[in-house]
């Protein structure tokens, strides 16, 4: 009989993925989440059962036509929350999705290839999947993003590796043992779960020191004080073969260059056709992303992504003669208490940049939420920059510079509601 798990927050980047490999590996999946959204919507057309809204009485119903019997669920739901409640008084397994992955690599005998950084995991997971596929090795994987070569999570029987964006968020990526883990890159981020930086700095030591093989930049072994040892491969930031990968983007060139050297040691392909089939690399939903001729969207919501995606755009416009104009909204208050002084030269090279509030999310209700007009004086350029709503004068404003053929970039890291479903709403082909 198939055992039937219900994920709650199934809308979610994390989970979402998650309750598709759930479903294709055999178990019966039902989900819901609070708000709907692309990704609900995308859900529903893979054949997954869920609902919207979050109750008691919703479970209760499901429940009772259909006992659940594992309720997997992320990070973000609080411990009182109504659906966990429900869940421990009728005595439902109850864990976190890592114990679930956990679980399912044990049953299917996969081995865990990881991605974790503090940025540039989506895109280098779905590059490593996207180079898999193309050299035609089956393989599973979790990625917190639509892509045009697959789903956003996949099983495969018959794959050996089950690649996965591995979210130090609440320390989930803690709780596995990888064959192989790749580290984008490690600046300090997620404040409310790591007071300071060398707390967050002691979780990617922990998670490197679990991992039988990892790929890192030299920079990133120096800041966590690594000690050289043979389960380390230490990649040069400077070596001139990066400059065979013809992505895009510095950032973009060297999350490739990542994935190259690491599968050139697990599978028969030479250098030469991994460097061919990742400049083929045709990338992710939100990373920058066409919406329309000359508008993107991309998920950059910490300086370090804010600067890659930066690299991008001026590169795009360079080619084109073309001035770059950003639209931003920042990801949660509580991360801008935190980042405010990093702004200073996170948006140089921008000709113009409008500023909406924040995208609220699990926020500290003590702390003031900070306005678009009390961070921009962080800037070092914030003459550029302009408070902004998302209203019909961002709407007329984006349209004139599109009609002047700038290059404008969208930078939203939020979910449903988000400055990126509100340009997807208001501008089409």
């Amino acid at each position: 009989m198939k055992q039937r798990v219900f994920f709650s927050g199934i809308g979610g980047t994390g989970i979402g993925p998650l309750a598709l490999i759930a479903h294709q590996a055999g178990f019966e999946v039902y989900g819901s989440d609070m708000k709907e959204s692309l990704y609900t919507h995308y859900l529903q057309k893979q054949g997954l059962s869920l609902h919207i809204g979050q109750t008691k009485e919703q479970i209760q119903e499901i429940n009772a036509t259909q006992p659940i019997d594992w309720f997997v669920y992320s990070s973000a739901l609080p411990a009182n929350h109504p659906e966990l409640t429900f869940a421990r008084e009728h005595n439902i397994k109850t864990t976190k999705r890592d114990e679930f992955i956990t679980v399912l690599l044990k049953e299917k005998g996969l081995a865990m290839f990881a991605i974790a950084g503090t940025h540039g995991k989506t895109t280098t997971t779905a590059m490593t999947i996207w180079v898999f596929k193309e050299l035609g090795i089956p393989i599973s994987y979790s990625v917190g993003a639509k892509i045009s070569f697959g789903e956003m999570g996949q099983y495969q029987p018959g794959s050996k590796y089950f690649v996965y964006e591995c979210d130090e968020f609440d320390r989930n990526f803690l709780a596995y043992h990888p064959e192989i883990s790749l580290i984008t890159g490690v600046t300090w981020d997620h404040h409310e779960i790591f007071p300071t930086r060398d707390d967050y700095k002691q979780a990617f030591v922990d998670f490197i020191n679990q991992s039988q093989k990892t790929y890192l930049w030299e920079e990133d072994n120096d800041y966590l004080s690594l000690q050289q040892k043979p389960e380390l491969t230490i990649l040069k930031s400077n070596t001139p073969d990066i400059s065979t990968i013809t992505l895009p983007g510095l950032y973009n060139r060297r999350d490739a260059w990542l994935v190259v050297t690491a599968l050139a040691t697990i599978t028969d392909a030479s250098l030469e056709e991994l460097v061919a089939i990742i400049n083929r690399f045709p990338g992710t939903q939100r990373r920058m992303e066409k919406i329309i001729t000359n508008l993107y969207s991309d998920y950059a919501h910490t300086p370090e992504k804010i600067v890659g995606c930066m690299s991008v755009a001026m590169e795009m416009a360079k080619n084109n003669n073309q001035a770059v104009v950003v639209v931003y909204e920042p990801l949660t208050n509580r991360r801008q208490h935190y980042m405010k002084e990093l702004y200073k030269d996170c948006f140089m090279g921008a000709k113009q940049l409008y500023w909406v509030p924040s995208y609220l999310a699990r926020e500290d209700p003590t702390q003031h939420v900070l306005s678009p007009k009390e961070l921009i004086p962080f800037m070092h350029n914030h003459e550029i920059a302009q408070p902004a709503e998302l209203d019909e004068y961002l709407r007329l404003s984006i349209s004139r510079h599109l009609q002047n053929g700038d290059l404008v970039v969208v930078m939203s890291g939020g979910g449903g509601g988000s400055l990126d479903e509100w340009i997807r709403q208001h501008f089409t082909e």
